[in-house]
């Protein structure tokens, strides 16, 4: 079995081609059901986030699979085009990528809160559609334990490492103010909540968007008012800024309907989708300036933080050290159990005249304390040695007494 990871993050590829590798939840539970098919996959989670896609694969012993064909033609798009956009990382390297991404080192914003959520969140989805094999489940589970982890034990970030506060300092450095002013937020879901929850916060007059055809109760931050989504143009020249942050595939806002406003004063448009919420043409509109996604660096790493990304490494060790022990152990595991309840077995069998004349009762206590004794045994014995002997001799010794009981 090999772990591999193919994708494309913000390192390698602007927001438009990030957008065409982008997976809603409807699009990756459409996805699993045609990965299933997928000779010598056997098993598959999606991570989509704003800044990356990542498809994480276990593959069969002995399958020639190229995660990157497999992707271009799940997602209808051109190999050799795209290709140049993609990484792909194996085994040791993938399981670190993890485990890393999880605790958030390798985000635009380092220790951001959200990726934790997503990476659980991309497990949840895949189990549910039947997809993660158990070394996915494991690798993706221990990953989400360690990122927990590194939030409880380091300071990677502080409360308002999210997008969206990181676009409001930058605004405010340029000499954008915040409170007091009129903020329409379209979308109300995970990152439109929290930029709608960051503006008020922050002391702005805050509405947001609600589509008329959404059942049930609509949850929304306290203290925000709404509007029909059909009514966000006649609402915005009214506005100050406008966020966008939802996972439709078609635009929120085309710039030819926003060039049909009468507008009569500076508007912000900020982006945080993927793929984009808000037409680039827009930012050349008169009294509208574009911000997307890739408009937000990271500040320059200060020593303190230097100092919490080492020890928050240092603990990623340890837990990954965990999963390596599951991993390179998991095919033995089964044969240990079974040479441990073969080992029973024969004990018994050599016990079995003392047994003779003994109540049924007494018998099967008898058996059931001298089967659990030998199974102890064994267990001391099979894991004493692991612990002293290189993965290859514990192997060996392992195979030599299969071969024992098989032929005693």
């Amino acid at each position: 079995m090999s772990l591999v990871m193919v994708g494309v993050d913000h390192n390698k590829a602007g927001l438009d081609v990030r957008g065409l590798f982008s997976f809603t939840k409807k699009k990756a539970e459409e996805a699993y059901s045609i990965i299933k098919n997928i000779k010598g996959i056997s098993g598959s989670v999606i991570l989509s986030t704003c800044n990356r896609m990542e498809w994480w694969i276990s593959t069969v012993d002995g399958a020639e699979v190229s995660p990157a064909h497999e992707l271009c033609a799940l997602l209808e798009l051109d190999e050799v085009q795209y290709s140049q956009y993609l990484v792909e990382r194996r085994d040791n390297e993938a399981v670190s990528h993890l485990f890393r991404l999880a605790s958030g080192l390798e985000s635009k914003i380092v220790g951001e809160d959200q990726i934790l959520t997503q990476v659980g969140d991309a497990l949840q989805l895949a189990r549910a559609s039947y997809a993660a094999d158990h070394a996915l489940e494991v690798l993706f589970r221990l990953a989400v334990t360690a990122g927990k982890r590194v939030k409880t034990e380091t300071r990677l970030s502080t409360a308002d490492s999210s997008v969206i506060h990181t676009a409001l300092h930058m605004l405010r450095r340029e000499g954008f103010g915040i409170a007091g002013k009129k903020f329409l937020v379209i979308g109300n879901g995970m990152m439109g909540r929290l930029s709608a929850q960051a503006l008020l916060e922050s002391g702005a007059d805050v509405t947001v968007t609600v589509r008329q055809y959404t059942s049930g109760v609509v949850d929304i931050p306290r203290g925000c008012k709404r509007i029909n989504y059909t009514d966000r143009y006649e609402f915005i020249p009214g506005c100050d800024l406008v966020v966008s942050a939802t996972s439709s595939p078609n635009y929120t806002l085309s710039a030819e309907n926003l060039a049909l406003l009468e507008i009569d004063h500076p508007i912000c448009l900020i982006d945080l989708a993927v793929p984009r919420d808000i037409e680039c043409e827009a930012g050349a509109l008169p009294n509208f300036e574009l911000y997307d996604i890739d408009s937000f660096n990271i500040d320059i790493q200060s020593e303190v933080l230097r100092q919490n990304i080492s020890k928050a490494e240092q603990i990623l060790s340890e837990e990954m050290a965990e999963f390596y022990n599951w991993y390179e152990g998991r095919d033995i595991v089964p044969r240990i159990q079974t040479l441990k309840a073969t080992a029973a077995r024969d004990v018994n069998a050599r016990l079995s005249p003392l047994y003779r004349g003994l109540e049924a009762e007494q018998k099967e206590t008898l058996e059931r304390e001298v089967d659990g004794a030998a199974q102890r045994m064994m267990n001391r014995l099979l894991f004493g040695m692991k612990s002293r002997l290189s993965e290859a001799v514990f192997s060996e010794c392992v195979e030599a007494m299969e071969f024992v009981f098989e032929n005693k």
